[in-house]
């Protein structure tokens, strides 16, 4: 077998021994970090995916799968899950991947100490919330190892979408040995012990991540790609550059200034496809300018979504007034502004009154427009400003790097208004909404506090009813579009080069792509 993608970067240029098939992937940036438990972006997910395998996981279509159990009993009433695992789960360094390592995980997680932001999509095992936010015992956790190969998980109440939650990255198990010898070091190469199809080799910030296939992993004859090189590219064109030159297979994102240029000539490995994930703008509550809905729902009428849709993403984007995206499963239609269809010109009025309302004339008002670097955002930003400054609003562009740019974020960071998005984790409007809720810290990054918006989805929690339950959830983003503490703006799409070489990149709206399910052909 030949090598079969060009290698790049200092830690590929030796030669093997033999050769291999090396996968050369672009992905967004950098991970902040890859301790699963504290990563909360798409292309750390890319990461984790490659890394490690849950109970279950998510084929090359998006659809769920056995993972480390081989098949699983749900009870009667939905609360009681029972997962039989699979004999021949190993981890990197041999050893068996047991039920206890899932327990030691799914404690550390809900453990306050580790600070886990997406804690909470685990809090519909029983007892998770009151241990991650009230002190209960970690051991009180519904998730009990029944013997080495028996996992046995409790609910709090039925959650129709458990097993496609169990496919995110929180589902994921721990090494328990290397965790505690390690400590915080635990994901360092060399330390790092995972069970998915692939192990840490190196991590050079700023260059490549390398991962080799795991020898131990239960499905490794399969596994057709050896080496995957994962290389960030903040600057869309670069990648762009270096797939035009055979050094990448594959771009996770495109310069979307360069779209005619791209359905012109690479047309066989442009991939535009629909994609469950909302293009926001959260605005910071608790600061006195923005503490009035009316100054935020001004902001948000003059935003005209289809201009940046068509113009800044060149169709790569849909305009949305909504925050939950249209065809999600358990759902209804989504909640709409309410000057969703107004004219442009109507709009600007309606935002000049508001603003005279809250006290604010013309000139008084600068808002500082926070993103993370690239073109696309920089554009959108900079489009946004010279909409705001139509009604009398001076706009500011401020770009943040990357790497460090949603730990600000979450950290309760200095921002007017910022550039965010949220992927769905599973087809379900909850993963969208429950981003609000007050002690959401972790991504209610508006810092908004509404008990009636956070007893609406108590109240869907509690509801088995779907369609009673689909009701009470468009209540609460009905409630969250009059107040616009985040401002809908897009839809996404999955936008992506792929080469006609890599097999096995098939389209899904869940935009998931193991490489174990990949090959590269000559």
């Amino acid at each position: 077998m030949i090598t079969t993608a060009l290698t790049v970067g200092s830690a590929m240029l030796a030669q093997s021994a033999f050769a291999e098939v090396v996968y050369n992937r672009g992905n967004d940036t950098d991970p902040s970090t890859l301790d699963h438990h504290l990563t909360s972006t798409v292309s750390e997910g890319h990461l984790m995916r490659d890394l490690y395998e849950g109970l279950v996981v998510q084929d090359a279509n998006a659809e769920i799968v056995p993972g480390v159990a081989e098949s699983w009993e749900i009870s009667d009433d939905g609360l009681t899950y029972t997962f039989m695992l699979r004999e021949d789960a190993r981890w990197s360094n041999g050893d068996p991947v047991t039920a206890d390592d899932f327990v030691f995980a799914y404690r550390r997680i809900q453990d306050p100490a580790t600070a886990a932001p997406y804690a909470n999509i685990l809090y519909p095992m029983k007892n998770a919330e009151a241990i991650n936010t009230d002190g209960m015992d970690i051991e009180e956790l519904g998730a009990v190892a029944i013997d080495d190969r028996t996992l046995e998980i409790t609910l709090e109440q039925a959650t129709p979408y458990f097993l496609e939650l169990l496919t995110h990255q929180t589902g994921l198990p721990l090494h328990q040995a290397s965790v505690e010898e390690h400590g915080d070091q635990y994901t360092r190469p060399g330390n790092l012990v995972s069970n998915g199809a692939y192990m840490l080799e190196s991590f050079t910030p700023n260059d490549m991540i390398v991962m080799r296939k795991n020898p131990e992993f239960h499905d490794a004859d399969n596994v057709a790609i050896d080496v995957v090189n994962y290389i960030p590219f903040e600057d869309r064109a670069t990648c762009l550059r270096r797939f035009e030159a055979g050094e990448v297979l594959s771009c996770s994102d495109i310069p979307l200034e360069q779209m005619a240029y791209m359905r012109e000539n690479l047309a066989d490995s442009l991939r535009i496809v629909p994609y469950l994930g909302t293009y926001y703008l959260p605005v910071k509550t608790t600061k006195e300018e923005f503490s009035d809905p009316r100054v935020r729902q001004a902001i948000s009428m003059v935003i005209d979504r289809e201009f940046l849709a068509e113009e800044i993403w060149q169709g790569a984007m849909v305009p949305t007034h909504s925050f939950v995206p249209e065809g999600i499963g358990n759902y209804t239609e989504p909640a709409r502004l309410p000057y969703a269809d107004d004219d442009m010109l109507d709009r600007e009025d309606a935002a000049l009154a508001l603003l005279e309302e809250a006290g604010i004339g013309e000139g008084e008002l600068t808002i500082r427009l926070l993103y993370n670097s690239s073109e696309n955002n920089r554009n959108t930003m900079t489009a946004i400003a010279d909409m705001l400054g139509n009604i009398g609003i001076n706009g500011v562009p401020e770009e943040m790097e990357g790497a460090t740019y949603f730990n600000f974020l979450r950290s309760d960071g200095d921002f007017d208004v910022a550039r965010a998005g949220w992927i769905g984790d599973y087809s379900d409007p909850q993963n969208f909404l429950f981003l609000h809720e007050g002690a959401n810290l972790g991504f209610n990054y508006s810092r908004w506090a509404n008990e009636d918006y956070d007893q609406l989805m108590r109240d869907a929690a509690a509801e088995t009813d779907l369609d009673a339950r689909a009701e009470i959830l468009k209540q609460a983003e009905t409630l969250l579009l009059e107040e616009v503490p985040v401002i809908p703006i897009l839809y996404y799409t999955a936008n992506s080069l792929v080469s006609p070489s890599l097999q096995g990149w098939e389209d899904n709206v869940m935009n998931v792509h193991g490489t174990r399910w990949m090959s590269i052909s000559e």
